[in-house]
């Protein structure tokens, strides 16, 4: 070998050790980075012998697809239980001691001991208050169920923004990746921030990617809609200001199509949008329902029957509502859980409590204690009685279609309870899995730091090396220049 070939070579080593180092130090300050994929410094030689370094990003495209998969359905999942989990906080939280059911039981407890004494008046006023704990409940729940949905409303919205946005950069970042790999230039960051939006993207609505020509990507949802191919597509939504049992909410539209709903405790949802769509659309009407029911069942129950003999209709008694009528049919009345309230006429304040004993909250021809008695029970027996005898539900509540209303109540509950803790369960497993291939593609992509520091100390060895082959080569020099 000549001189000035040694020198070239020892310069090559030297200027390839340098790039080395360059790509190991960034993978190495990137290690704790999980949207950087590790590069690999590899040595080409070229015809005629020249070396150069060629950067090569770690990839496995299944383990990828399979994070954005699991992400989208951990990330539903785990919207689905939050509403379930803030619906039971409303009631209470654990022993949902501030349910209707609890304060229905309540006021049963206080009506059987008021029948046994009718003629105590401080205890009439505390049965009356008692009712309206029962209404108070009622009323809260309906409103709780409510502010629900509106906040799943307001997080599509912003989920819907976020998305475009998202979908507005990795515009951007796509055209990079596409136009350096047609040119041959490294792309490593590029894809980096395309991956990292990817993910960003599938926590939002469940997707797949087609890879195409010059590394170019196209995103379609689960469900089939297009999201990008080469520009992003329309995503739409306009939010509700406010919520009620009559009012539903507006679909979210992927390219014209509207986006579906989740179903189920372990919900079908991808994505949050799906998810928050479940929470808004299923969970929180069909508790509502229940609500709804329990509301209507209560006015059936303590209604007032004529009693002179005229047949006259049915009217609201101890508990009344907006509508002012008593629910003939075993159907859903939306909304009423939300009016309900304890009729003004019994009301220590505005009416005469002792009318729960007597009857005739809606004028004499529905009193039943005619003679006034103090001893008079019948009534609040009655009420008693009522309370635990099966009444006809609507089945579209979910909560079954024949119960007394205290069992009603507690089905209502055990239903919420059973959709949460399944919700629970899957959310943990889906979580769990969702870290496993997560930690699969971390250890095939990602950074070791000892395997990076032991790349280092041979790096370090190769440029010692070439520091000797230079210092060789000065001495000749100048052993030759002492010759001459």
């Amino acid at each position: 070998m000549s001189l000035s070939s040694a020198i070239s070579t020892a310069q090559s080593i030297l200027s390839n050790t340098s790039k080395q180092t360059l790509v190991v130090s960034d993978n190495i300050a990137n290690a704790g980075n999980p949207d950087y994929a590790r590069r690999a410094p590899t040595i080409q030689t070229y015809f005629g012998g020249e070396l150069s370094i060629s950067v090569q990003r770690a990839e496995n495209t299944v383990l990828f697809n399979q994070s954005l998969e699991y992400l989208s359905v951990s990330s539903a999942q785990n919207i689905v239980y939050d509403g379930l989990e803030q619906l039971k906080i409303s009631m209470g939280g654990n022993d949902y001691e501030l349910s209707p059911s609890r304060y229905i039981g309540d006021l049963r407890d206080m009506l059987q001991t008021l029948a046994a004494t009718p003629g105590d008046s401080t205890l009439t006023a505390s049965v009356i208050s008692a009712a309206q704990d029962v209404a108070n409940s009622i009323n809260d729940a309906s409103a709780a169920t409510q502010q629900l949905r509106l906040e799943a409303d307001q997080a599509i919205s912003e989920g819907v923004e976020t998305l475009n946005n998202l979908l507005v950069q990795f515009e951007e970042v796509n055209r990079e990746v596409v136009a350096g790999t047609s040119t041959g230039d490294d792309v490593s960051q590029a894809l980096d921030s395309r991956e990292a939006l990817l993910r960003e993207i599938s926590t939002l609505v469940g997707i797949r990617t087609l890879t195409r020509e010059s590394n170019d990507i196209a995103i379609y949802t689960t469900g089939g809609q297009t999201l990008f191919e080469t520009v992003p597509r329309s995503v739409s939504f306009t939010p509700t200001n406010g919520f009620d049992a009559t009012i539903s909410g507006n679909a979210v539209y992927i390219d014209g199509v509207a986006l579906q709903a989740g179903n189920g405790a372990q919900t079908t949802a991808t994505g949050e949008l799906a998810a928050q769509l479940q929470i808004r659309d299923n969970v929180a009407p069909t508790y509502q329902a229940q609500l709804d029911e329990i509301a209507r069942g209560l006015v059936v129950v303590f209604a007032e029957h004529d009693q002179s003999g005229s047949a006259l209709p049915d009217l609201p008694g101890l508990f009344t509502w907006s509508g002012g009528t008593v629910p003939s049919a075993a159907t859903i009345e939306p909304g009423i859980s939300a009016t309900f309230s304890v009729n003004p006429a019994v009301l220590v304040d505005t009416g005469n409590p002792a009318l729960l004993r007597d009857g005739g909250i809606n004028g004499a021809s529905y009193i039943s204690n005619a003679t006034g008695a103090t001893g008079f029970s019948a009534l609040l027996d009655g009420y008693v009685t009522g309370l635990e005898e099966p009444i006809s539900f609507d089945p579209a509540a979910l909560a079954g279609d024949s119960a007394g209303i205290i069992g009603y109540a507690s089905d209502s509950i055990g239903w919420l309870e059973l959709y949460r803790s399944q919700a629970y369960e899957s959310s943990e497993t889906r979580e769990a899995a969702t870290v496993r291939i997560f930690e699969s593609f971390s250890n095939e992509t990602g950074v070791n730091i000892d395997e990076e520091m032991a790349l280092l100390l041979d790096l370090e060895q190769s440029y010692r090396a070439s520091t000797q082959l230079l210092s060789t080569i000065d001495e000749m020099l100048a052993a030759l220049m002492a010759v001459g």
